[in-house]
């Protein structure tokens, strides 16, 4: 039997946090939001066959389809029961019809996944699938691909394109091209009417991460050092600073990556999930590969600092109140704004990249290699990549993360530039490198 019950609101919908067993947020006359513990909340609809029989239909997943979409898709149903018609019988007469029209969607679009996996690592299929379940099959995944027009395939993107999440909605767009690519290969079409989803959506504008000029190295040290929040929140600001690794590959971070004797950090592609934790699996972000970072004794002497707060732990930056789960992935910007900058204006965590490239870059002392291996960017040239692998100029990069790390001693006082820098401490490092290259 259906429930009285006032009426569901979206922000209800919006704030349904999961618990341990799936619960029911009621919105009358039969429907309901299902919230499972694993945070995917679904539409269902129970209602009374015209036979007298109780079913259970399904609506789609919140917030792909929301309270408006659900209530609209309920109230045709009871149109259809007034008609004396079953919802679910006719559905599946619908696929049925489909299906003898021709392919539906959802049948080739799972081909074309199954034969891409191939070439996908395991990580990116399990995101498209799960993308495409999401977003695509609730909406389009039993028409026949025959009858789909431009239109039909906007609508998933349009629905991605309301939540805001414009990338995600890019990615949807070139996964449709290449299904109906696919479809026009094998024959199933004659005509694809992906090719007009070009442009339609438009990508976001690249933001670059802002970084101080080095002259504020002197400043920025202060205030690191001078800040009066958490102790492990102090000296992850600056082990960021001299490591400059991107966030995710910090905070996910276990103490068995680390050989502090021998000055080492390997920081694998993928990492294991952390319950609760999202993207936690997250590695380097070259795939295949590990990034191995050498360790300054300046960075070596803050990870024992470190050690003493999170040692008995597996996450080197654990949270507070929950040890067992990393720090915030906000935690390193909500310093530096409590240091007085505008992380949106004058530096954000990220930004200690750019400011450690630049350095590298204006001394003069390191080859374009060795900096972008340590930079982690990934070799286009497939060629060279296998090179760079294979060798990883591991002594000139060790040689470039105790360099970085001198030159922020140096910029405690007073500024000096990399260049001049270069030319204090670079006499050693030149004879190094050229009897190197000599080789």
């Amino acid at each position: 039997m259906s429930r009285t019950t006032a009426p569901l609101s979206d922000s209800a919908c919006r704030s349904a946090k999961p618990t341990d067993r799936a619960y029911k947020l009621f919105d009358g006359d039969g429907l309901y939001l299902l919230v499972q513990p694993n945070g995917r909340k679904g539409w269902r609809l129970r209602y009374v066959k015209p036979d007298g029989r109780e079913r259970l239909t399904s609506f789609g997943n919140y917030p792909v389809s929301g309270l408006a979409d659900a209530r609209r898709k309920y109230l045709e149903v009871k149109r259809m029961l007034a008609d004396g018609v079953d919802p679910i019988e006719t559905k599946h007469q619908a696929k049925a019809e489909a299906v003898i029209k021709g392919r539906t969607f959802e049948s080739v679009a799972l081909d074309w996944h199954t034969e891409m996996s191939a070439k996908w690592a395991p990580g990116h299929s399990k995101t498209v699938m799960s993308r495409l379940k999401t977003h695509v099959f609730p909406l389009i995944g039993a028409s026949a691909i025959v009858d789909l027009d431009t239109h039909d395939l906007m609508q998933p993107l349009e629905a991605i394109k309301k939540r805001g999440t414009i990338d995600v909605a890019l990615r949807v767009q070139n996964y449709l091209q290449s299904i109906m690519r696919e479809a026009k290969r094998l024959r199933l079409i004659t005509i694809n009417p992906a090719y007009d989803l070009e442009g339609s959506i438009k990508a976001p504008r690249l933001v670059h991460r802002h970084a101080l000029p080095l002259s504020r190295l002197p400043e920025l040290q202060e205030r690191i050092a001078t800040y009066k929040g958490r102790a492990l929140t102090r000296l992850t600001v600056m082990l960021s600073l001299h490591v400059f690794v991107r966030s995710s590959e910090l905070r996910f971070a276990r103490w068995s990556e680390f050989d502090l004797k021998r000055g080492t950090w390997e920081i694998p592609d993928t990492r294991p999930a952390l319950d609760g934790v999202p993207f936690s699996t997250r590695g380097t972000k070259m795939a295949g590969d590990i990034h191995l970072v050498p360790l300054s004794p300046q960075a070596v002497a803050l990870l024992e600092q470190i050690h003493t707060i999170t040692g008995k732990f597996d996450l080197v930056f654990a949270g507070d109140a929950k040890p067992w789960k990393p720090m915030s992935e906000n935690t390193v910007n909500a310093a530096l704004r409590t240091m007085g900058y505008d992380t949106k204006v004058d530096i954000c965590g990220h930004g200690f990249r750019a400011m450690a490239c630049s350095a590298l870059i204006e001394s003069g002392l390191w080859s374009e290699t060795a900096i972008e291996r340590q930079m982690s960017h990934k070799e286009r040239n497939n060629v060279r990549a296998a090179y760079i692998h294979k060798a990883e100029f591991l002594e000139e990069r060790r040689m470039i993360m105790t360099w970085w790390s001198r030159f922020l001693e140096a910029n405690r006082e007073d500024h000096v530039t990399p260049h001049e820098f270069a030319k204090q401490a670079g006499e050693n490092v030149t004879r190094i490198r050229s009897a190197r290259w000599a080789e």
